[in-house]
């Protein structure tokens, strides 16, 4: 009898360990115009541990996000890190986004970003480039929803292929 519960214990512990240490690694991205504003707005949704994690290996800093011991420049922290994982393009041109601010949702990281100034009548292609967290957790998956007038798509971006475009 103890050798049938050995032998239970062995076969059920793989699964056991599985199911413990599994995790998912994803943010959600959304990407809409904003007509009264002529600008495009971007909001992204990332797990906080996940990127405080990213801010510790890339620039040796604990911001300790959501926290009342949160550093003080905890948003320059995040804009250099998006800046440098997360790129735009608007007809094939590189452009430069505003890093409107930040704000929390339980475990959850919202970050609000902008690109004022875009005339829908000049639009033609929008692409993202979302490489966020890819270079921490070989899993993670980047969603990515563009929602401009009527067009709708979606992409999920992994490290092979991280980037989505919305021909309009």
């Amino acid at each position: 009898m103890q050798l049938i519960g050995k032998l239970l214990f062995l076969l059920f512990l793989p699964l056991l360990l599985f199911l413990g240490a599994h995790k998912f690694y994803v943010s959600v991205t959304n990407v809409d115009y904003f007509d009264k504003g002529e600008a495009l707005q971007i909001t992204s949704r990332l797990f906080i541990d996940d990127f405080e994690k990213a801010l510790e290996e890339r620039y040796e800093v604990k911001a300790l996000l959501a926290t009342p011991d949160e550093i003080t420049n905890a948003d320059a922290y995040i804009e250099k890190y998006l800046k440098a994982k997360f790129l735009v393009k608007i007809n094939g041109e590189a452009v430069s986004y505003q890093f409107l601010g930040k704000k929390f949702d339980n475990d959850i990281l919202i970050c609000f970003l902008e690109i004022p100034n875009v005339s829908i009548d000049q639009l033609r292609t929008i692409e993202i480039q979302n490489e966020l967290l890819m270079d921490l957790f070989e899993e993670q998956k980047n969603i990515l929803h563009f929602k401009i007038l009527e067009k709708k798509k979606s992409f999920v971006l992994i490290r092979e292929n991280n980037k989505g475009m919305l021909n309009l």
